[in-house]
């Protein structure tokens, strides 16, 4: 995984020193001298990941790293603080002031490049859902937006200690930030409580269990895959851990525990969790309007002509071609100038979830546009379309429509059916014909069912012609 770092550090010696450790890696490496360099040099660069010295003159790094995290164009870039100190008080300074983690002088090559390519995945994985809020962002006026904020309280946390003195300990410690330490007792129940509610997992690497191998099966599940993990771990095992941070734990703690170290990173975990989980919600949202309309729940026009040009290809591998049926709602004008916009809503959700309802679960119903609407029927022969296309017609027409105190209006729909010839065909003529057929069917009086070209009809139910077939 290449990467591009920045090194922060007053001595030549040191910038050159991590730069040929992380050439050696294949990471490209650029440099800063001081703190004013390094804040404009992360603006202007947008580095993957900052090697942050704490001992500089003018502006220490616990400054520089607070200024990082305020600036809007640098606060998602991982800061890693490279410092001599050893006292907890000064790794947990530097967690508030937003670094992401701590390397001790001299640094220990496995650490280093295991924590690298640990923040490096991370930032990438949360720089695609920021991209993807842009998206959002484009249809965020469209319903309320969800407030940027991830402080929700205490968290919900599975702690997985086999020494039954030590994991009371740390859950004791946890109470600050936690709403329920959660204790498996093996390692099943702990994959199988993972779900959506937890925020943090926290591993403890010693004991008979191979709690990397735990990395491993939640990362593989679909409901923990994105939920932080922290290991503990005694320092005899950094190897272990650079192990734990390649299969996709997010942070680390080595024993002997710091009370307040262990808050600061489980805080950070859980809010970068939060920070994801919003990011993630939002563009489903964004997802969701763009392609469904919101009336009726179906998918939109939008969806519907990518689904088209997805299934058309598959003509030219020897599939059937898919069916399309347009139809409308006959006279629908009239119900809004007699009834009001309030019973034409109604009149165009209960068509939309009777015809939903009448079709296979891997059909495609589309509203689209108006009282227009597609279903598109995969893989399936002119004459059982007409047939689908009638069962349809009746089914909106065999019961009025309930709309305000109990008042009722009946429904009819006009349904026009083409059926896709030749791998050649696009999903414009497609349409084109289908929607030839259903002006056809209109003409012929509604409430009918009308195939391509306009040479057969089916009217109020009658037997489909000897020349339905198109």
């Amino acid at each position: 995984m290449s990467a591009r770092i920045l090194v922060v550090d007053d001595v030549d010696v040191n910038v050159k020193l991590l730069e040929a450790k992380l050439a050696s890696e294949y990471f490209n490496v650029i440099s800063a001298n001081d703190g004013e360099s390094a804040l404009r040099i992360a603006r202007e660069e947008r580095p993957d990941l900052i090697l942050l010295d704490v001992m500089m003159p003018r502006m220490d790094g616990f400054e520089v790293c607070r200024r990082l995290k305020a600036d809007a164009r640098t606060s998602d870039i991982p800061v890693v603080m490279v410092t001599a100190l050893t006292e907890a008080a000064d790794r947990v300074r530097g967690l508030e002031s937003g670094a992401d983690d701590f390397l001790s002088k001299p640094v220990n090559d496995v650490a280093l490049f295991a924590r690298v390519r640990s923040l490096v995945r991370l930032r990438r994985m949360m720089e695609e859902w920021r991209h993807r809020e842009e998206v959002y962002d484009q249809f965020s006026a469209l319903f309320d937006k969800e407030a940027p904020t991830e402080d929700r309280g205490p968290a919900r946390i599975l702690l997985w200690e086999e020494n039954s003195f030590a994991g009371a300990r740390i859950a004791e410690l946890l109470a600050a930030v936690a709403s329920e330490v959660v204790r498996p007792v093996s390692a099943e129940e702990l994959i199988n409580s993972c779900d959506q509610s937890v925020e943090l997992v926290i591993l403890s690497l010693a004991g008979k269990l191979d709690a990397l191998r735990l990395v491993s099966q939640l990362r593989a599940q679909e409901q923990s895959r994105l939920v932080p993990i922290l290991l503990i771990a005694d320092p005899s095992e950094l190897s272990r851990l650079a192990k734990g941070l390649d299969l996709g734990a997010t942070d680390y703690l080595v024993r002997p525990l710091d009370r307040n170290e262990l808050i600061a990173r489980a805080r950070t975990s859980i809010r970068r969790k939060r920070v994801q989980d919003r990011l993630q919600e939002n563009y489903q949202k964004s997802l969701s309007l763009a392609l469904t309309d919101p009336l009726t729940g179906l998918y939109n026009r939008r969806y519907l002509s990518a689904h088209l040009a997805s299934l058309l290809p598959h003509v030219a591998d020897g599939a059937k071609g898919p069916a399309l049926l347009m139809f409308d709602i006959d006279f629908f004008k009239r119900v809004n100038d007699t009834h009001g916009h309030a019973a034409g809503d109604a009149v165009l959700r209960e068509v939309a979830g009777r015809v939903a309802r009448n079709v296979r679960a891997f059909d495609l119903v589309s509203r689209y546009g108006g009282e227009e609407f597609v279903v598109v029927l995969p893989e399936t022969p002119l004459p059982v379309a007409v047939v689908v296309a009638e069962r349809l017609r009746s089914v909106v027409a065999e019961k009025p429509v309930s709309f305000g105190d109990g008042a009722e209006i009946n429904v009819s729909i006009s349904v026009g059916v083409a059926v896709t010839r030749d791998a050649s065909e696009t999903a414009t003529s497609l349409m084109r014909r289908a929607d030839e057929a259903l002006y056809a069917a209109k003409g012929h009086g509604r409430n009918c069912v009308m195939t391509f070209p306009a040479d057969a009809a089916i009217a109020n139910g009658a037997a489909i012609a000897d020349g339905a077939a198109a």
